[in-house]
């Protein structure tokens, strides 16, 4: 059976759901995941695991999520985003410096209300689903941690695209962040902060699961390969837990291992520090830890 991961570069107007669809056809295979839902009008790196890979969609040891967005300064939509109703229009007299002091104060832990325009729910209901009746609702802030926020452009906003008669400034950040960030929601707070509204005009996830939009194939290219091409493009299974240090097991801990039993963590050889491991005999076992000097299987595959 073909097991892996698939690192998809998605395109716009595409769910993260339409892709898993398009690989079970291009895979032969009804064991499909994803990782890391993105917004249809968002791009890029999209993981999709196939097979046996699939048990690693609920362990995934790397979270955190890197992005390139667009915004533009002086309007303001319902959905954060330049695809939304607008608003609110105003002036904008922003310079780069003053925009410079205020993502500083977006730098490192912050408190993030979610956008309604979201899959979050409350009391059992989608709030895009309450956000399309009209209907608002009271969101908790949550804590979420931006690593790295890097102006990229500054300029006067093109004539171009949509609500292009709008005076503001067209730009384009960097972000690395925890997982549940919302980069509309973001671009949102920095145009409040600065007086003038924003919204989000472009987003590319450049990284996810580890993976970079490198290692990442456009959907329309996959959909054109043979299926033994498209297996040779899949990437390990254990591939997403590369930062775990390795254990070897011999014949007679690999039979036990793969029957469920804890091992005596003392009798195994070379046990690398670590709190989470690969687990190897020759070939990629699964995942495990070690409590109270045992090894206790936290995965098999």
């Amino acid at each position: 059976m073909t097991n892996g991961v698939i690192v998809v570069n998605k395109p716009q107007n595409f769910t993260s759901f339409d892709v898993v669809a398009v690989m079970r056809g291009c895979y032969h295979t009804k064991k499909v995941g994803h990782s890391g839902t993105l917004d249809p009008m968002a791009t890029g790196v999209l993981p999709v695991f196939i097979g046996s890979a699939t048990k690693a969609v609920s362990i995934l040891p790397d979270s955190d999520k890197s992005y390139r967005a667009g915004f533009r300064l002086g309007i303001t939509s319902d959905t954060l985003d330049i695809w939304g109703k607008c608003s609110g229009q105003r002036e904008v007299n922003v310079s780069e410096s003053a925009l410079q002091d205020v993502l500083e104060r977006f730098r490192g832990e912050i408190d993030q209300i979610p956008p309604m325009y979201s899959a979050l729910k409350v009391n059992g209901q989608k709030l895009c689903d309450l956000a399309r009746q009209g209907i608002e609702v009271e969101r908790q802030p949550r804590r979420i941690t931006i690593t790295r926020l890097e102006l990229l452009e500054f300029r006067r906003a093109s004539s171009a695209g949509r609500a292009s008669s709008a005076d503001g400034m067209d730009g384009v950040i960097d972000v690395d962040c925890s997982s549940g960030t919302y980069i509309r929601a973001l671009v949102d707070d920095i145009g409040r902060a600065l007086g003038t509204g924003a919204v989000m005009t472009s987003l590319v996830r450049t990284r996810a699961c580890g993976y970079g939009i490198d290692e990442a194939y456009p959907l329309s290219e996959l959909k054109t390969k043979p299926l033994d091409e498209l297996e040779s493009l899949l990437l390990p299974t254990e591939s997403v837990f590369k930062d775990y240090p390795e254990i070897h097991l011999d014949e007679e801990q690999k039979r036990l291992y793969l029957n469920g039993v804890r091992l005596d963590a003392n009798r195994l050889h070379n046990v690398p520090d670590g709190e989470m491991f690969r687990v190897y005999a020759e070939e990629f076992l699964g995942i495990a830890k070690i409590t109270a000097d045992e090894l206790i299987s936290v995965k098999r595959f």
